[in-house]
Formats: structure tokens, sequence, C-alpha cells
């Protein structure tokens, strides 16, 4: 109709028809159009119908008052030209003219437009371009290519974005556009170098996976195009250790095993750490006869690895199995020649995940020997525990005080001495023969000089006696406190050592005695960064340090839980639970880990419910530390199970700790178990007040997620 109009007013310009005029541009009376038609053509002839203007409007005019002609045709050329230019301010103001008028353009015109937007390095262009794929979702999602998100995605991943990345991300995996694995690997490179990136990482990681599950399941030939692979496997997990994720690590590793994802030398490393942090030590335990079978070119990558199962052992207060780890962990290495790294001679083996004798349980696939040299990754770590000096993996000081600190309290110093001598024969090929006299003067430094006499009398049996200096020290330190009886017990042994020292004023000196054993640092004297500090300040550090640390009961009782939630064994985990009460020992953030993830899959939400009422007591008396892998694997529990007043208890501890709180998962949850929940029940409607407080909740966890 419009369109008529406009041309039988504009065909003949000299003849204006008052009642087409005030239809076209929406005037109320004939005195408001005679108004506006004499602005245009400055005067009217007669009362009625026609006007005769006082100039001749040209062709070029007329156009310009074509609303629905001409509007289209230059709004459109200048977004083109707004683009070409580069000008993405009048570009996207052009562009929501357009929309606003005649709604979207072209669908390349609309992929160019958020392309230009992806190739900005502001990121209030690259948000400005998630918005406008938004809007073009809600319009037709045809024109949203796989290759202009791609770009967009590239771009926000550079600009640590991670937010809205996921929010594009996840839309392309809806829509079954996942970019290509070298882009993803990108992506998640970028993600996860921040703890929100991170979290969002896991998350999507997660996501992924389930889609990759559900495609295998239904038998689709779409799955192996949604598969993640080895390098972002890894890439997430040493994130979750780099930011203290370690039960959200656990779940991805767990994911790992689901999807036959195969671990390789670098995954191993990575889940070693992860199951040291979760206290895992019979999970760690398994991978070690699949490393100690690996040539001798691979001691210095599985440093780390023998770092990790040698600090859960001092953590359960296990001395006998660490100092077995430290005299064995490099007899292996030398009983297997190197092989040709060129060829792909090992096959995937399985380790199991929980106990191995579960029929259903997981296992995870992995190769050892896998090893890429371009990896992003690098096997690095604290070198707390052990170091590696010559293909040789020797204990620090630090390893050295905890185990002397760990024998002298269980009252096993014949064990300690024996531990020593065969430490000893690895140390003397290393050149490394100052270990004996730097315990004995540690010992002495702490004022525990019947435990260096000990080591002495012990050295001597075995036929294997120390130096003149280490008797020296010891005697000194007999005469300094005063210990006159001891001195003298010592001073005869040193002479039927064929030693001979004299005393004077209560001072020895040593004379025409045997070869002194030089007093050089245990360390390896390139390696100056480990040789601090000294064997007898890290007893000292250790002395105070053992007694802050965490009782290895502790450990103990969460292996239990954690084995029997694994079986789907409830009823045992909460007795030792509940053991655990009774004892008066503290249960950790692991505790209720395990016990959250065997209810959950057994589906017993109420009972997590119980495990969140203890745990609330807990974190108020400030005796216990959640962090947000708990609470975003009990949210997403209680939605679930439908506990909506639960839901927003976590959400407001999380919004109290500053934690970042991925809304969409959540959303997506609630869509997918209760999109119809209360939909049309009003407040008023309510037929019992728990109803109604529960459609409250609802109400507001639908407001805080964005649920229309």
């Amino acid at each position: 109709m419009a369109l008529k109009l406009t041309r039988k007013i504009f065909l003949n310009p000299c003849f204006i028809s008052y009642s087409s005029t005030r239809i076209l541009v929406g005037l109320n009376s004939d005195h408001e159009t005679r108004a506006f038609l004499g602005k245009i053509f400055g005067g009217f002839e007669g009362p009625g119908f026609i006007c005769r203007p006082r100039f001749f409007c040209p062709a070029t005019c007329v156009e310009r008052l074509s609303w629905e002609g001409s509007s289209h045709a230059v709004l459109l050329t200048k977004l083109e030209n707004a683009l070409k230019d580069l000008k993405l301010d009048e570009a996207w103001e052009t562009f929501n003219d357009f929309k606003r008028l005649h709604g979207f353009p072209s669908h390349l015109l609309v992929s160019r437009f958020i392309t230009q937007l992806s190739y900005s390095s502001s990121p209030h262009w690259l948000l400005k371009a998630c918005d406008l794929v938004m809007m073009v979702l809600k319009e037709n999602s045809n024109h949203l290519q796989p290759d202009m998100l791609t770009k967009l995605v590239l771009s926000l991943a550079r600009a640590q974005l991670p937010i809205p990345l996921s929010m594009i991300l996840r839309l392309m995996l809806e829509k079954g556009m996942l970019p290509p694995m070298n882009v993803l690997h990108l992506l998640f490179l970028h993600m996860v170098k921040t703890e929100v990136g991170t979290c969002i990482a896991s998350n999507l990681l997660v996501q992924i996976c389930d889609y990759y599950i559900g495609f295998c399941s239904g038998k689709s030939h779409c799955a192996n195009l949604l598969k993640p692979d080895t390098m972002i496997f890894n890439l997430v997990l040493d994130s979750c250790v780099r930011f203290a994720s370690s039960l959200k690590g656990q779940q991805i590793i767990e994911l790992m095993s689901q999807t036959g994802v195969v671990a390789d030398a670098h995954s191993i490393i990575i889940i070693a750490q992860i199951h040291e942090i979760n206290g895992q030590r019979d999970e760690l335990k398994k991978f070690k006869d699949h490393v100690a079978t690996l040539p001798v070119a691979f001691v210095s990558h599985y440093r780390q690895f023998f770092e990790c199962l040698l600090s859960l052992h001092f953590k359960f207060d296990d001395i006998e199995a660490a100092a077995e780890l430290l005299l064995g962990m490099n007899r292996s290495w030398e009983s297997y020649p190197m092989k040709d790294s060129g060829k792909d001679y090992q096959k995937p083996c399985f380790v199991p995940i929980g106990s191995q004798n579960l029929r259903n349980g997981l296992k995870i696939q992995i190769m050892p020997e896998h090893l890429q040299n371009d990896s992003a990754l690098k096997a690095e770590g604290k070198s707390d525990l052990v170091f590696c000096s010559d293909k040789k993996l020797l204990p620090s000081n630090r390893a050295l005080s905890k185990l002397i600190n760990g024998y002298k309290r269980h009252g096993k110093i014949n064990e300690l001495s024996k531990f020593l001598l065969g430490l000893k024969k690895e140390l003397d090929s290393s050149g490394q023969s100052s270990l004996l006299f730097d315990v004995i003067d540690a010992c002495i430094s702490l004022g525990w000089l019947d435990i260096a006499h000990d080591i002495l009398d012990d050295m001597e049996s075995s036929g294997d006696p120390l130096g003149s200096n280490a008797y020296e020290a010891l005697l000194t330190a007999y005469y300094k406190r005063n210990m006159f009886r001891e001195g003298t017990v010592l001073l005869n042994q040193i002479r039927k050592a064929g030693f001979v020292m004299n005393v004077a004023n209560n001072s020895v000196i040593c004379k025409n005695v045997a070869p002194n054993v030089g007093r050089s640092s245990l360390c390896i004297k390139h390696a100056s960064s480990l040789c601090q500090p000294t064997l007898s300040e890290c007893l000292v550090q250790e002395v105070s340090d053992s007694e802050k640390a965490p009782s290895p009961i502790t450990y103990e009782l969460n292996s239990s839980i954690y084995f029997f939630s694994k079986a789907k064994m409830m009823g045992d985990a909460l007795n030792i639970y509940r053991r655990m009460q009774k004892m008066k020992i503290q249960p950790t953030e692991h505790t209720f880990m395990y016990l959250v993830c065997g209810y959950s899959s057994l589906e017993m939400y109420r009972d997590i419910t119980i495990l969140w009422g203890d745990m609330k007591r807990l974190m108020e008396s400030r005796t216990l530390t959640v962090s947000s892998d708990l609470y975003e694997f009990l949210l997403l529990n209680f939605l679930r199970g439908g506990y909506f007043e639960r839901v927003m208890e976590v959400i407001g501890y999380m919004n109290k700790c500053n934690m970042y709180i991925d809304r969409w998962m959540y959303k997506n949850e609630y869509l997918k178990l209760h999109k119809n929940l209360y939909r049309s029940l009003k407040a008023s409607e309510a037929r019992t007040e728990a109803q109604g407080k529960r459609l409250e909740h609802v109400q507001a966890f639908k407001k805080w997620a964005g649920i229309s």
C-alpha cells in the first residue's frame, strides 16, 4: 500500500493528494498535511485537493524522500562502504538502522560484518560480534557459517575472553559445527591461561565428551569428529594442577577413560600430580610397574612421577615404602636398554580406576613411552624430594630429612642405618661420599646425640665405619654438653677403630687419623639451586612441619571412602565417615567429594543434602574450606535432584567467595531436566506452603540463570 501511494505522489511532483500524503507520513489532519507539504513545496493554490509548488523537485530529491525505495539502497551502500573503509562505529550504527527498517541484510553481508568485527583486536568489537551472532541466531541460524564462527572464537581466545568464547563454542557444538582439532588446541591453549578460563575449559571438555559418548551410544558416524584428543586433555589437566582444581582433574581423568583417549607420558606426569594432591596413593601405585620398566632415556621425564609417589608415602607415614622407593627407583632403569624411539613399539596398556576387582570399573589406556617432543607442555614441577643427575634419580636433603625424622618417630634407628648403607652404595658411584657424615652432623645439630651414636655403632657393625671427622664431631658435642660418661665410651670406640684423639680442656684434638671424608654437599655441584638448604636445616624444618601436618590416618580413611564410593558400597563408605566423626578426625574436602560422587552415581540426591548440612556446620566453624570444584558438583546434583533451595544456598556461598559460576552449564541442566516445572503455576495458586516456597526458589533460580 505504502509503495503504491508513494508512486502516486511522486510520479508527478506537481500534483499531491492530501489524503495520500497523510496516510504516507502518518499525519492526523488536513491542516497538518498542508503544513508538511508547505515545508516541501513552499505554498498551495486553493483549499482543496491540488497544490502547485514554487519550484520543481528533481528526481534525485524525490528518491531521497521515498523511504521504502531509497533508504534500503542508501543504507546498504553506506554499510558496505563503512566495512570497506574499516569504520566499525559507522558500520554498527548503519547496521542497526538498516535492521530496524528492513530486517537483516543478506547473509553474505552479515557474515562479512561479523568477520570484520572478529579481526579487531578490541574486546569491545569482539563482544559486539558475539551480540550480532546471537541476534542472527534468533532470526535465522542458517546465516551462521562455521568458518565465520571459527574466526570469531580464535579472536576471542587470543583476547582472553573465555566467557563469550564458551558461548559461541557451545553454540557451534549444538549446531554440529565444532572447529577442527588443531583449532581446538589453540582455543584450549589460550583458555587455560587463567583460572576462570580453566573452569570454562574443563566444563567445555566435559560437554564435548558427553556429546561424543552420546553419539557413540547411538552409533553415529559423527562421533569421531567430536572425540577430543590427548593434547586437549593434557592442557586441561595441567591447568587443573596449576590452579589447584584437583577434584575437577579427577573427573577429567575418568572422562579420559570413558572416551578411550590414550594417556601419553605427559598425561601420566599430570595424573600423578593430581593423585598426589588428592591423596590417592593406591591409584598412583598402579602406574609404577609400567613406568619402572622404561629405558633409561626416560629417567629425567619421570622424575616428577617418583616425586609425587614419594610425597604420598610420606603423607601416609609409610617410611618403609619411602625407603624402598628411594633405594629401588634406579635399579629398573639400568635393566632395560634404550630402544629405537622412532618406532611405535608399545601398545596401549590398561590401568584400572578404583578397585581392580570392580566388574564394571573404569580403565584408562596409557602409553608411557609415547613422549611428544613438540608438545605444548613440559615435564616440569617442583624438585622438592627427588632430583635427577647423570641419568640417576637421587633423594634431596628434604627427602632425607623426612626419612630420618620418620624413622626416629617410629624408633627404628637400625632400619635407618640399613637404608643409609644401601643409599651410600648408590651415591658412592656418583661421588657423593659425604652422606653418612651429613646425617651424623644433622642429628648432632638437633641434639639427637644418641641417634648419631647409634648410627656410628651400626656402621661399625656392618664393617663400614665412618671417618674420624664423624667421631670427632660427636665427641665434641658430648663434651660441650658435659656428657663425659658418653664421651668416655665414644673415646674408647675411637681408639679401637685406630684413631688417635687427645682431649684437653674439654676440646678434642685429632692426630694421625684416617683420611677425612669431605664435607661437600649431598647435592650435585652444578645444581646449586638444589644444594640449599643443608640437611641440618631441612631436618629442623621437617621437625617443625611434621607437628602441623594432617594425621596420616585421615589419608587412610579417605582412601577407604574413595574405594567404597567407586564400588558403590555407600553403606561401608558412610560407616567410615561416621567412624571419623567418633574419632574426632576432621573430615576434609576430599572426604565429602568422594561421598558426594558415590551418592551421585546412585542418584541418591537426598543423602547429598544431608552431607551438605554437615559441610555447612564445618564451614561456619571455619574448620572446612570448600573449593569451587566441590561447590560446582553439589550445585549440579541439587539441580538434578530438584532441591532448588539448596541450589540457591550453594550459589550464595559461591558468590560470597567471589567464585566464577558457569551459568550456562546450570541453565542447560535445568532445561534438560525441569523445563516445564511450574511453568504455568503462580505463587497464589500454590496448594501448600512447601510448594509455595519451592516455587519461590525455582523462580529465583530461573531469574539468576536468565531463563524466561
